[in-house]
């Protein structure tokens, strides 16, 4: 990778970071293109350079941010895999991934879920795209888990992975906002418990 090409993703990566913050801060609407060159440190001009208009900053930084998570998702799997692991240890490895991107990256958290309830954006079509993204590592992990007799053939595999990640996002921002002195762990150790005894139908 060339100076100029490492120089342009370290700037990408300076404008993502001011972007998610302020428009978790602040809103979508409220958030100017001149706050977000200001906040990364660069001149508005930059902005445009790198992105046509705000709408697209906002759609990219939603693939980036569920791209990363998908990534963060799926190597906690292949790592149980790799160990000759079973299926329900990899969802559990991926709860504990989750909690630590979200514990990593609060903001574009926040940000993702306030956005999901939104159906009048303009983005909608991409969100509903990353979320798939992301939920798909965790439906493949079940769809493995059932093929293999490990999981029940009764079980919904998309809604069952679309409440798994659910679980995580929301109980990731209350324990955030409301109970910041627990621990990663204890989080994870109560998460777990619910993988355990509502997905594999036993106790940890």
């Amino acid at each position: 990778m060339d100076s100029s090409t490492t120089r342009r993703d370290a700037t990408r990566r300076r404008l993502f970071e001011a972007a998610v913050t302020l428009i978790a801060e602040q809103g979508f609407s409220s958030t100017t293109v001149d706050e977000i060159a200001e906040r990364a440190g660069v001149a508005k001009g930059t902005v445009y350079y790198n992105f046509a208009s705000k709408n697209v900053l906002f759609e990219e930084l939603l693939r980036h941010g569920i791209e990363l998570l998908a990534t963060s998702l799926q190597a906690a799997s292949d790592e149980v895999a790799d160990r000759g692991g079973r299926r329900i240890d990899a969802l559990d490895a991926m709860i504990r991934a989750g909690l630590d991107f979200i514990s990593r990256y609060p903001a574009l958290t926040r940000l993702y879920v306030a956005e999901m309830w939104r159906t009048n954006r303009a983005w909608q079509s991409t969100l509903m795209v990353v979320r798939k993204r992301a939920i798909s590592v965790v439906e493949e992990v079940l769809r493995e888990a059932v093929a293999d007799g490990e999981l029940s053939d009764e079980i919904d595999i998309p809604l069952t992975a679309s409440a798994l990640f659910g679980m995580v996002l929301v109980a990731a921002l209350d324990w955030q906002s409301y109970q910041p002195d627990r621990s990663i762990d204890e989080v994870h150790a109560a998460l777990s418990r619910l993988l355990q005894g509502r997905v594999s139908g036993r106790d940890a």
